[in-house]
């Protein structure tokens, strides 16, 4: 009977610890802002901390392959997450949210969704995109210049040959921490057009109000899913930030911040 007290308050012990523990998330980058006021909704309403973590979500993936400490993994796609779980690392995988890609402009580039496929294989428009696999943002730009195939023959091979993957790899140069990287980019003259998720047109109209937002043609449209998991071993705490992304507060964060979020409450609701 000792043993099974002193083993019970040696638990709780250990629960109690690891309660005032901060919750590791992982998330792409796409979702630093929205994901920031998530996690200080939750800490405000479970009193909990939260350590965050953004980065390119192939990356992030790798990263938790190999070990890493973390709890919760938000992906800007399904397939990252899904292969954690494939290896036995982490749990069932949600779509939490979904974004759409578009293209961006600097300050006085003349261009529109009509013209954009002509801009973007203009030899004189310098085309940024993200890195392939490191990062899913670049994986929907090739998905693009397939597309583009289809209306263009030969488009594909000369847009994948002229894009400039300006973001998304361990080498790629940092953003200043308070700027937006598309808007930035732009900004700078490192690219003319950009292909990147339209969450971007939100802090881009706050810091470079010169940039446009470009839609692109149905017919080179491409969507993104958002994908969340649960790795093995977390706390329960974890599970509850997981669920409170779902909540309706967290979705109506992520819808604020420009995402498509599917468990939004309806007007009214």
């Amino acid at each position: 009977m000792r043993r099974l007290i002193l083993a019970a308050l040696f638990g709780l012990s250990c629960s109690v610890a690891r309660a005032e523990q901060p919750v590791l998330l992982h998330a792409a980058g796409s979702l630093r802002n929205a994901l920031t006021e998530v996690a200080q909704a939750f800490e405000a309403a479970a009193k909990l901390p939260v350590k965050t973590s953004f980065g390119p979500s192939g990356l992030l993936r790798e990263n938790l392959s190999r070990g890493e400490a973390a709890e919760v993994f938000a992906s800007a796609n399904m397939s990252h997450p899904l292969a954690l779980t494939q290896e036995g690392k982490a749990g069932p995988v949600v779509l939490f949210a979904r974004n759409e890609t578009c293209a961006f402009a600097r300050a006085g580039l003349e261009v529109t969704t009509q013209t954009l496929l002509a801009r973007m294989l203009d030899p004189a428009v310098k085309l940024g995109t993200s890195t392939p696999k490191a990062d899913p943002s670049g994986d929907y730009a090739w998905q693009i210049f397939a597309k583009a195939e289809a209306l263009q023959p030969g488009a594909r091979a000369a847009l994948e040959a002229k894009a400039l993957q300006l973001v998304g790899s361990p080498n790629s140069a940092p953003t200043p921490a308070d700027r937006n990287g598309t808007g930035h980019l732009l900004a700078t003259g490192a690219a003319d057009l950009f292909l990147g998720y339209c969450t971007n047109a939100l802090p881009i109209a706050r810091e470079q109000p010169g940039q446009r937002m470009v839609r692109l043609p149905p017919a080179l449209a491409v969507g993104a899913d958002y994908g969340m998991t649960v790795m093995n071993g977390a706390s329960i705490n974890a599970y509850r930030l997981a669920m409170f992304i779902l909540s309706p507060e967290g979705q109506r964060i992520l819808a604020r911040h420009g995402f498509t979020a599917p468990a939004a409450p309806r007007e009214g609701s």
